[in-house]
């Protein structure tokens, strides 16, 4: 995403915000939302990759983890983000069931990628690469600043709009639209700026799985990774998300219940377009699809999808029992 796109972006996002508070508070509300906003866009550009981490309680990790799916998993990202001639991230693992991913952080220098447990105990070695890849392509598209700030002041807004009524005090003059029109902003605030994630988000997935791809060499395990990730998704809900949705976008399928589908306000593209893209860029690389990703790109059946993935723990475990394919 180039700079001018973000700059327009988050114009809008703060002029918005600006505007909510003009409704709310007259001339006065829409001065102190300016001042507040600036103050925010600045705030979130140093911390808000900090903010994020804390809020899913993300856990830092390294090679010396007592677990191997773990040690792979940190082997695994540090060796393709030498290959993508990117920084060394911070690699995290975040206490979920819930099988997913996402990046964070201003500049590549400064980058993390986060993986749940649920995602690490469901997927194979070769799939949680496919995943991390794509989170590796957010870094080097530059895309994890502008997803982490939009989701803040996104986020905001939400907050602004749902608590409008409690703001009625004042002059109704200075108010345009007095009750009526807060009312409205309560609805409408929220579904602009969720347009705003919508038009950062769909095309930034669709590049990333790309990049992705390229740097895992491998474009069929991050498709039936995306077919599974969704299928659990779909069935275990992640409370984090669902109390804070406007950071739904910084991941890889969108965490929140009932919002798989390419609807007007959705931030993710259908899982099946995605699959169907990466099933045709492997098609170019001369690579046959996996059983698990056929080409035409249906989502595991839930019927097929146990209740809850096996629970990988995160304090000093010991390595499973079980061999587990490539994570043996």
């Amino acid at each position: 995403m180039n700079h001018l796109k973000t700059f327009i972006l988050l114009a809008a996002l703060t002029a918005l915000f600006g505007g909510l508070g003009y409704l709310i508070g007259g001339a006065t509300g829409m001065a102190i939302a300016l001042v507040f906003a600036g103050g925010m866009n600045l705030f979130s550009y140093w911390n808000a990759d900090k903010i994020v981490m804390k809020m899913y309680r993300a856990q830092p990790v390294d090679e010396q983890h007592p677990n191997a799916v773990v040690r792979n998993y940190v082997a695994d990202v540090r060796q393709m983000a030498r290959d993508a001639g990117l920084p060394q991230p911070q690699v995290a693992i975040i206490p979920s069931d819930q099988p997913n991913a996402f990046a964070t952080g201003r500049n590549p220098e400064r980058a993390a990628v986060c993986a749940t447990t649920g995602l690490l105990d469901m997927l194979t070695r070769d799939e949680v690469r496919g995943v991390m890849a794509h989170e590796l392509a957010h870094v080097k598209n530059r895309d994890t600043l502008i997803m982490t700030v939009t989701a803040t002041i996104a986020g905001a807004i939400a907050a602004l709009a749902n608590f409008a009524l409690f703001f009625q005090g004042g002059d109704d003059r200075e108010r345009p639209g007095g009750l009526i029109g807060t009312l409205a902003l309560m609805i409408l605030a929220p579904m602009a700026a969720g347009l705003v994630q919508m038009a950062i988000s769909r095309s930034r997935e669709y590049e990333a799985d790309r990049v992705g791809a390229e740097i895992a060499n491998d474009p069929h395990a991050l498709a039936s990774a995306l077919q599974k990730i969704e299928a659990y998704a779909k069935r275990i809900h992640n409370p984090t998300a669902e109390r804070n949705p406007a950071s739904g976008q910084l991941f890889i399928i969108n965490p929140l219940a009932g919002r798989g589908a390419d609807n007007l306000f959705s931030t993710h593209p259908a899982t099946g377009n995605r699959v169907r893209a990466l099933v045709e860029l492997g098609a170019k690389m001369g690579m046959r699809p996996r059983q698990t990703a056929p080409a035409s790109a249906r989502a595991v059946p839930l019927s097929a999808v146990p209740a809850t993935p096996r629970r990988l723990t995160t304090g000093v475990p010991a390595t499973p029992a079980e061999p587990r394919g490539p994570w043996g």
